[in-house]
């Protein structure tokens, strides 16, 4: 009869328009898959060319190479005897679909259109595709010549419809499908589906795994099924970071979990399932039967092929799993260090430079970047031949095998003190002995002659000299000069970054990192085209309180014990003289406003949709018991007041790890105006007259 399917999905780093590495990606996992008995392979959605194609999906080179990389899949010899299912974009009747085309011995079976396209956030698939909107309806697609020569096929169908084996019935949902009110799955369950398959391209976002495991489980938890979800992984080309996360799921329990953090190109997980396990947990819900018996039915495309062999008694069937779920400080110490990786080794540099301060923010970084040196040794080891090859080409030794982090740290990462007349020895300290501890090559240099230089042409040219506050200078003159100090380190890291490496007789340059965090950027606090402006920047993303956490976690599992002192610092810019040799600045008091009150603005104002007033009213609740609502109220205008009067500064944002939702990236997925009335006049009065009615 045939009971026991084999069936697998995949975690592919697909990267944006690199159809030759994506097209042996794909053909590797498909024959992992085969290997390990499979008769049915899922792929990550748009595979071919990559999801993060953006502005390239409207063009005709973007279609005519998918389909040369679909025409090379059908010649394989790796897709024979397995149904594949990968993700392409196809243009119908002049108009583009996010597709996945289903294929069989050299036969296409079944192009499939996204029926719900993701639009919020970080996604604007409704820029470059449109969603196929005729429910259960299947219409002729005339396949390019380059196919037809291939399959014999003129026409195959394309739209909505499942697929019918032998054996059972599999039906396709696609990412943002599974995660809409009425998703496929349910009527496609009611209508006697038992596989259900979903491709995602789904990113990121720091205790994001929980939602979407639990959204898999309860897919099949109401109305039976197997659920295999096939997810991208790594940083295909933007600020995102895929986590993959493929999973295979039957009756509302995980039967199979792949990696969310990983070093590996290509993961394939497997599982062997017993349909009948789905029919009898079916047939026991009256309320879901009833539902059935009145359904209006899908399409099918019937498939002359099986996914179970007909003597299958004694094939081990795989048992339910407890997900194991990666802590956030945990996601802090690997997704940012996997996005770096990729982003080193694909734009072909030899390391990074990172300005480190002695603060919790760039030594947060360096520590993700010791982290990233961990995961490239522990893939070595494992017998990761991508990974050695790659550390090889970046180090520029073909015999180098990276065993100790820092070892290879010393290899591709400098960091850079660089003091002023108002640094503290203290944090110099800091800086160096993180530096020993992680193995970076460290590098001290003194700032003050270039500022002086600077002021001094400024004094020529005007006959001028600004003088800081506590010299009796205005608050003008102070934030000029402290705005002086902050840009030549941001020069200074370039012309570094450039020439480190040519100094030391190495060959190739550096990636400048950033380490300004969600918080400070949000409220401005930062200098325009300081060391917050670099090449990328890993933090970007992340708060100051889980950064904290992060360093904690760091000195208890990497034996960090340089960031004790670290995190016992009050934060501090070191902009201005020192009083009695020690600082005098510090972030909180500078910023009027705490980081944990900035969390508290930035998820209310993104997250919680609210402008001053909407703001004001959440946080008298929320306060209640600690703030008056006069405080309140001056609260929340100072926080619009900085940050209307700083947004400009967004749009020169380092391109950041994508890590919070209320994160304010200009680039797509926080819009807004960047030239404000700072008075917010009508909100305010609106407020007061709140204020005085209390």
């Amino acid at each position: 009869m045939g009971r026991a399917v084999t069936v697998a999905t995949c975690a592919l780093n697909q990267w944006a328009l690199d159809f030759e590495g994506n097209l042996d990606r794909i053909v590797r996992s498909i024959g992992i898959a085969k290997s390990r008995g499979a008769r049915y392979r899922l792929g990550p959605e748009l595979e071919v060319c990559g999801y993060g194609c953006s502005d390239h999906y409207y063009e005709s080179d973007t279609l005519l190479h998918s389909f040369q990389v679909l025409q090379k899949l059908l010649e394989s010899p790796a897709t024979q005897d397995i149904i594949c299912d990968v993700g392409m974009p196809v243009m119908h009747r002049n108009v583009r679909y996010n597709c996945r085309v289903i294929f069989l011995n050299k036969k296409i079976l079944l192009i499939r259109p996204k029926t719900a396209l993701a639009n919020a956030g970080n996604y604007r698939e409704l820029r470059w595709f449109t969603p196929w909107s005729k429910a259960r309806h299947v219409e002729e697609y005339f396949l390019p010549r380059i196919i037809q020569e291939v399959t014999g096929q003129e026409t195959v169908p394309f739209g909505d419809a499942v697929l019918a084996t032998k054996d059972t019935c599999l039906g396709a949902e696609m990412c943002e499908e599974l995660w809409t009110p009425n998703s496929p799955h349910i009527e496609m369950g009611l209508d006697g589906v038992e596989i259900f398959t979903n491709s995602s391209g789904s990113h990121h976002v720091l205790r994001k795994a929980h939602t979407r495991v639990d959204l898999v489980n309860s897919a099949t938890a109401k109305n039976g099924g197997i659920y295999l979800f096939a997810n991208q992984k790594g940083c295909d080309g933007d600020r995102l970071y895929y986590d993959g996360c493929a999973m295979i799921s039957m009756n509302g329990e995980t039967v199979a979990q792949g990696s969310q953090f990983s070093l590996d190109d290509v993961e394939v997980l497997v599982a062997t399932l017993d349909l009948e396990d789905v029919r009898s947990y079916r047939a026991e819900i009256s309320s879901r039967n009833l539902a059935a018996s009145k359904v209006n039915p899908y399409p099918r495309v019937k498939v002359n092929f099986a996914l179970s062999c007909p003597d299958d008694v004694a094939v081990p069937i795989c048992m339910p799993i407890q997900w194991r779920y990666h802590s956030p400080e945990e996601e802090i110490s690997l997704g940012p260090a996997c996005w770096l990786w990729d982003y080193l080794r694909r734009s072909k540099q030899a390391g990074f430079l990172l300005p480190l301060s002695g603060g919790i923010d760039s030594s947060a970084t360096a520590c993700i970047v010791y982290s990233m040196c961990h995961q490239v040794c522990l893939a070595v080891k494992s017998g990761n031949a991508d990974v050695l090859a790659d550390a090889r080409r970046i180090v520029n030794d073909e015999t180098y095998i990276p065993e100790v982090p820092q070892e290879f740290c010393k290899r591709v990462f400098t960091t850079c003190y660089m003091a002023s007349e108002n640094s503290s020895q203290d944090t110099c300290n800091r800086a160096k002995l993180l530096a020993e501890q992680i193995g970076s090559y460290h590098i001290n240099l003194n700032i003050d002659g270039a500022v002086k230089a600077v002021v001094g042409i400024f004094n020529v040219v005007t006959g001028r000299t600004p003088r800081f506050s506590v010299y009796g200078g205005s608050s003008r003159e102070s934030l000029a000069l402290q705005n002086v100090q902050a840009r030549i380190r941001m020069v200074l890291a370039y012309l570094f970054a450039q020439l480190t490496l040519w100094a030391r007789g190495m060959p190739g340059g550096l990636l400048v990192l950033g380490s300004a965090n969600v918080d400070e950027s949000l409220r401005g606090y930062l200098t325009k085209y300081d060391c917050s402006s670099a090449d990328i920047n890993p933090i970007g993303g992340i708060s100051k309180t889980d950064l904290k956490n992060f360093i904690q976690y760091c000195i208890e599992n990497l034996q960090l014990t340089a960031l004790r002192s670290i995190m016992s610092a009050p934060p501090t810019a070191e902009l201005e003289p020192l009083v009695d040799g020690r600082v005098a600045q510090t972030d909180e008091a500078d910023m009027g406003m705490t980081y944990a009150e900035l969390s508290i603005y930035g998820k209310l104002r993104k997250i919680g949709k609210a402008g001053p007033y909407s703001m004001f009213c959440k946080l008298m609740n929320m306060w209640k018991e600690i703030c008056t609502p006069r405080e309140v109220a001056a609260k929340v205008k100072h926080f619009f007041t900085m940050y209307s009067v700083n947004r400009h500064k967004m749009t020169t944002l380092t391109p950041s790890y994508h890590a919070e939702n209320y994160s304010p990236d200009d680039n797509r997925f926080d819009l807004r105006p960047f030239l404000y009335n700072t008075t917010w006049a009508w909100q305010f009065r609106c407020i007061d007259k709140q204020v005085s009615a209390l």
